[in-house]
């Protein structure tokens, strides 16, 4: 493990201990309800959620697959399996892994390293504004026709619902003008933020001019519907997940009860947590948070509550394990080997960005 990553590491491990010796007097945990809890859940549910999370990385390959189609034309589901690989590397190695599947990418269709880190930029960009849509829309009809006094804190979820779709149109129309103008904006940018500090001035410019040339893998107003309707049914199936896999908990009235509203703010609560994932410790503070805010917003006991968490991370992050390694066995691929080409590929073409920074305008 890298230093950079050690001392993070650390540092969640420090608050793990600390935390453990602050509840272990004040939180009452009873591993026999805990294994009770899990028992007795449905897993016809969980089954279901399994299914859904499979078939996001369907639609993750074929958003791929159109994203590069400018560059090359590639079988719809062709690039399954390095979505598969990918997302398994993160989910054993961490987020510093996050390069592997355009890396894989790369390797697999023989088109340039840059243009797949230019799709994968836009592909996140797109899963974050689908995930604000989605939460945005369900949130506010909630305040609108539903029952917002169901939702914990329902003036602060209500204002967030409204921040989130002010920003997601904000975000759009940002992009409309990088695509169009992307050359023009990253020098507004550069020289204005340049006045404060040079050094983040080229920064922002540099990332301005990488967006820049990831949306030019969007040429048509097409390009763009069907990459945001791809985007918003993976995202509808992934919160249908959450759901099912909460309400899979039928000993747990406030899991078996759960709303559509309560589950996209816990898959927001959960995202949010997951961005600074570390390698298997990540597993259990992502566990401890998720349990704490099922607990503190829903009721759900701390047994309930953790048997939840631990199986939305088994759902959701660790089921695709299994199917990965086998995947990367056929394929001859190594995940520690190929985590590392990728870090040190990603760093090497962000080395040489600024030579090339007149290029995509």
């Amino acid at each position: 493990m890298k230093k950079k990553q050690l001392i993070p590491a650390l540092v969640v491990l420090l608050a793990l201990v600390a935390l453990l010796f602050w509840g272990r007097d004040r939180i009452h945990f009873d591993f026999g309800v805990f294994r009770a809890q899990v028992a007795l859940a449905d897993w016809s549910r969980i089954g279901i959620a399994f299914a859904c999370i499979y078939a996001a990385y369907a639609f993750r390959s074929v958003r791929w697959a159109l994203l590069m189609r400018h560059n090359k034309k590639v079988g719809v589901f062709s690039l399954l399996g390095t979505q598969v690989i990918g997302f398994t590397a993160v989910a054993l190695i961490g987020r510093v892994a996050d390069p592997v599947r355009p890396y894989l990418v790369s390797k697999k269709t023989g088109v340039t390293l840059s243009s797949q880190f230019a799709v994968y930029i836009v592909e996140r960009l797109f899963d974050a504004g689908a995930m604000a849509l989605i939460f945005s829309s369900v949130i506010l009809f909630t305040a609108w026709f539903g029952k917002p006094d169901s939702l914990p804190h329902a003036e602060i979820v209500k204002r967030a619902g409204y921040w989130g779709m002010a920003l997601t149109v904000a975000g759009a129309l940002f992009l409309v003008a990088v695509r169009l103008a992307g050359g023009m904006v990253a020098s507004f940018l550069e020289g204005t933020i340049g006045m404060l500090s040079k050094k983040l001035g080229h920064a922002v410019g540099d990332k301005i001019r990488s967006f820049r040339a990831g949306l030019d893998t969007m040429r048509s107003f097409s390009d763009f519907a069907m990459a945001t309707g791809l985007s918003l049914g993976m995202w509808a199936i992934i919160t249908a997940a959450y759901l099912e896999t909460m309400r899979a908990f039928s000993a747990s009235p406030e899991l078996a009860g759960m709303s559509l509203p309560k589950c996209m703010l816990l898959l927001a609560f959960s995202g949010v947590s997951s961005v600074f994932q570390l390698p298997v410790l990540g597993w259990f503070t992502q566990i401890g948070l998720v349990a704490a805010a099922l607990s503190k917003f829903y009721g759900a006991t701390p047994e309930a509550a953790t048997a939840c968490a631990a199986m939305l991370l088994l759902v959701t992050f660790l089921g695709i394990v299994p199917v990965g390694l086998i995947w990367a066995q056929v394929e001859h691929v190594s995940l520690r080997k190929i985590a590392v080409e990728s870090e040190h590929a990603g760093e090497k073409l962000a080395g040489d960005a600024p030579a090339n920074e007149g290029v995509a305008t």
